[in-house]
């Protein structure tokens, strides 16, 4: 395969008719869908798609889910306003895994409005992780660290009584650290992930079902392997992943990134065979974890420009290349 062949291959993941759809929403609110199905129980649809790497019919639902948590919001009641912020988040979400940082900006900064106005701590903090991702990826470390600072420190206030509350507290020190680790701030981001990690220690290895925040000690683990991956010490990075394993994530998604976090360390490492290893259990378990993210495509790109003869590459390409 040339590697235009490769270029295009790894291109736009998700069809611009979906993406144009969810423009189309943002910029003017959909009409009510009639749809009878309750917006909690569509929000734990949506979320599932997500967890499942199904970018592409959670991007088709999306316009339709956030018309009607808009009309439902219409009644002003906190709860609703707590839905219609965590169905923009959700679109902030994927929209950050796709690389459309632009969008998600948008509906990461919505997602933060109506969280606010919901009066909801869980559900602010939810968007200020997703806000802070956004502005990372664009570059304003600053900014980020201060938004979810101040989620965190809200979250603090609730006195972190309920595992709802000490799970939210982890999750967004975790992010923290990685912010923190990405603006090269290397003794605050180990402090944190240190700290995620001893607020994650008495939780659950498996959340419970409708928990908003899903963190676990494993997945502190794996917050820990990109801090040290960014920080720039692959070999940390690894030590933190020794222990790391599948059976410890309950969804497609979370097994896909764990395989790619470890797959970017060990090319850290200079180990490109390890490191396609891993990207490609990465692509069998969830391929839209290597095809729809741009960071991860552009490492399929270099394993096969530089190693093209290093086992299991041509597979990878392969893999990420065949559509959704």
């Amino acid at each position: 395969m040339r590697r235009r062949t490769v270029i295009a291959a790894v291109g736009l993941a998700a069809p611009l008719s979906l993406l144009g759809g969810l423009d189309a929403a943002l910029g003017a609110t959909p009409d009510p869908s009639g749809s009878p199905v309750p917006i909690d129980t569509r929000l734990n649809a949506a979320r599932a798609l997500f967890d499942a790497g199904h970018h592409t019919r959670l991007l088709e639902q999306l316009p339709g889910l956030l018309g009607d948590a808009h009309h439902a919001a219409a009644a002003r009641r906190d709860l609703d306003y707590a839905r219609l912020s965590s169905a923009y988040t959700l679109a902030a979400t994927v929209l950050n895994k796709l690389g459309e940082y632009s969008q998600s900006r948008l509906t990461a900064d919505r997602a933060a409005t109506y969280a606010e106005v919901s009066g909801s701590p869980l559900v602010a903090a939810a968007a200020a992780r997703e806000l802070a991702a956004v502005l990372r990826h664009q570059g304003q470390e600053a900014a980020a660290q201060r938004h979810v600072e101040a989620a965190v420190a809200r979250i603090e206030a609730t006195g972190l009584n309920t595992d709802a509350q000490a799970s939210a507290y982890a999750q967004m020190l975790a992010p923290t650290a990685y912010t923190a680790a990405i603006a090269d701030d290397r003794d605050q981001a180990l402090t944190m992930i240190r700290e995620a990690a001893r607020a994650a220690r008495d939780l659950p290895s498996q959340p419970p079902l409708g928990r908003l925040f899903l963190i676990t000690p494993a997945a502190i683990n794996l917050y820990a392997v990109g801090v040290h991956w960014a920080l720039g010490d692959a070999g940390k990075a690894l030590e933190a992943g020794r222990t790391l394993h599948p059976g410890q994530f309950a969804t497609a998604e979370r097994k896909g990134r764990m395989h790619t976090d470890l797959g970017r360390a060990w090319l850290q490492r200079g180990n490109p065979e390890q490191a396609a290893a891993e990207l490609l259990m990465a692509a069998r378990v969830a391929r839209s974890e290597v095809r729809d993210r741009p960071p991860i495509r552009r490492i399929v790109t270099e394993l096969h420009t530089r190693h093209p003869r290093v086992a299991g590459v041509r597979e990878l390409v392969a893999l990420t290349a065949a559509p959704a």
